[in-house]
C-alpha cells in the first residue's frame, strides 16, 4: 500500500521556522515526482511545492524564497523547509504523489 506519512509540525510565531517530512512507502520514490498541499480550514487545497526525480523544484509564487523542499532518496523521505512563517502559512500540509495524498501535519503561525 502506497503509504505518505508527514511529520514536524507545530505552533511558531511569525518569522519562525519548522521543517516538515514525510515518510514515503509502497512505490518507487527514487524515480517519483512528489508535491507539498496545504488546506486551510474553509478553504481549498494549495499547491505549495514539488521536486521531481532529478531534484528540480518548482513553487507556488506565495513560498517563493522561504519555502524550501528536498528529498533523501536512501531514507525514502521529502522534506519542506519553512523560514520567514507568516500568519498566513496556518494550515495542515500534506505529501503528495499520483493520487495518493498523505496524512498531514498542522502548522499554526500566530503571536
Amino acid at each position: 500500500d502506497v503509504q505518505l506519512q508527514a511529520s514536524g509540525g507545530g505552533s511558531v510565531q511569525p518569522g519562525g521556522s519548522l521543517r516538515l517530512s514525510c515518510a514515503a512507502s509502497g512505490f518507487a520514490f527514487n524515480f517519483a515526482s512528489v508535491n507539498w498541499f496545504r488546506q486551510a480550514p474553509g478553504s481549498e487545497p494549495e499547491w505549495v511545492s514539488n521536486i521531481n526525480a532529478a531534484g528540480n523544484t518548482n513553487y507556488a509564487e506565495f513560498v517563493k524564497g522561504r519555502f524550501t523542499t528536498s528529498r533523501d532518496n536512501d531514507k525514502r523521505t521529502l522534506y519542506l523547509q519553512m523560514d520567514d512563517l507568516e500568519p498566513e502559512d496556518t494550515a495542515v500540509y500534506y505529501c503528495n504523489w499520483a493520487k495518493y495524498k498523505g496524512q498531514g501535519t498542522q502548522v499554526t503561525v500566530s503571536s
